[in-house]
């Protein structure tokens, strides 16, 4: 189930990663988070005339993580479930 955060800068990663996987109809629940980690569903979503078009886990995994070590450095263990 998803949950909410007041933490901007999460806030931010997650708006703008999610905005990058709804343009293929995907999307990001933020499940859990705490002083140093979070766990995010990415739920792909599909293009039939464009399937590589659709991220990968791990390409989210990699977009997250960067974006997260400019905004939030604070969360060093970050995990993505499909």
């Amino acid at each position: 189930m998803a949950i909410q955060t007041e933490d901007q800068a999460i806030n931010s990663v997650l708006e703008n990663i999610g905005t990058m996987v709804a343009s293929e109809g995907g999307s990001l629940e933020l499940l859990e988070l705490d002083e140093s980690s979070m766990k995010v569903k990415y739920i792909a979503g599909t293009n039939e005339e464009c399937p590589e078009c659709v991220p990968m886990t791990d390409a989210v995994f990699q977009f997250m993580k960067v974006a997260l070590e400019v905004h939030a450095p604070r969360i060093t263990n970050l995990e993505i479930v499909d």
